[in-house]
């Protein structure tokens, strides 16, 4: 198992920034605040404030959006005018990094005064609190996730995302090249940002500049899209397999030092995750795009528990002791 030497870059996103890339999709209404736009997103951890609302202020966490919902609302309504206000001043003491008003429900003039006494921003949503938490939370988590960049072609082949690695000038773009024509489809040439989307899951994306590009040795710059048309492209996929393409003929011998019972036996660590890697050997005559194609084949059954050399161990050491 090899872990890849790799720059890991975290991610923040201001209050403003999310608004802009997930305002519509939440139905979000920005009240008030709009002086504390640059707040600082730095988790993916949305909150209910209702123990900060009777001045359990320990359970607020700062940096945070804040939802919410009917029941927050409910007992905001049922307080005194005083009790109201201390509640409102309650909420708004800490380092909020945004508020939001769920299920179209009215807000009290006095939060619309603290968000702007406080530069804190204040959001409405006719979403339902459960969903627009969820969804809140999901959207966070991929606007904050780590990320490094990897060099290879990265492609969707037989619906897995497989990364093609190896020295400049070993085939990456040709073989790439012959898998689309295939039918496969590219997701990033040359330069892949890879972000830990989840504790066992990393989302390969492709940077806006190169989206659609991709670089074949002797022909230029490519444009996929427009050559082979809208589905031949995609710009992000789960990475789940890494293929390394290695020189047959190094001087060593590597035909003999190959396990051959188990070539694809070998993984990756890549921002703390286990990535399967296999490893082809190229030589002339050997076509390329059939072995990739295989050895997704193989990795989907090993993902469900089919491995073949273990059945074509087993059934040798059946054949073995029968003969004894």
């Amino acid at each position: 198992m090899d872990t890849l030497n790799e720059h890991i870059t975290t991610h923040h996103v201001t209050v403003a920034e999310l608004f802009r890339q997930a305002g519509e999709r939440l139905r979000l209404s920005w009240l008030a605040g709009r002086s504390g736009g640059d707040k600082m997103l730095n988790s993916d951890t949305v909150q209910k404030p209702t123990l900060a609302l009777v001045g359990h202020l320990n359970y607020v966490h700062p940096n945070r959006v804040q939802v919410m919902g009917c029941a927050e609302m409910d007992y905001l309504r049922r307080l005194s005018p005083s009790d109201l206000a201390l509640s409102i001043d309650n909420l708004f003491s800490t380092e909020l990094a945004a508020v939001v008003v769920a299920n179209g429900e009215p807000v009290p003039d006095g939060m619309i005064a603290a968000a702007e006494r406080t530069a804190t921003p204040l959001f409405t949503s006719s979403e339902q609190s459960p969903a627009l938490m969820r969804l809140l939370s999901h959207i966070m988590t991929q606007v904050l996730a780590p990320s490094t960049v990897l060099h290879g072609v990265f492609l969707e082949v037989s619906g897995l995302g497989v990364l093609i690695t190896g020295d400049p000038a070993v085939g990456k773009s040709e073989l790439a090249l012959e898998l689309i024509t295939r039918g496969h489809r590219l997701v990033a040439d040359d330069a892949l940002e890879v972000f830990a989307v989840s504790p066992d899951t990393l989302e390969g994306r492709c940077p806006t500049l190169l989206q659609d590009f991709m670089e074949v040795r002797g022909l230029g710059v490519l444009n996929i899209r427009r050559l082979f048309g809208e589905t031949a492209v995609k710009h992000k996929k789960n990475l789940k397999l890494i293929i390394h393409l290695s020189p047959a003929d190094d001087g060593k011998h590597p035909w003999q030092e190959i396990d051959r019972l188990n070539m694809a036996a070998g993984s990756r660590i890549i921002l703390g995750i286990e990535v399967a890697e296999v490893r082809i050997p190229v030589a002339v005559g050997r076509n390329l795009a059939v072995l990739v194609e295989v050895a997704v084949r193989n990795h989907t059954l090993k993902m469900r528990g089919v491995h073949s050399s273990e059945e074509f161990a087993e059934r040798q050491r059946i054949a073995i002791a029968e003969s004894e």
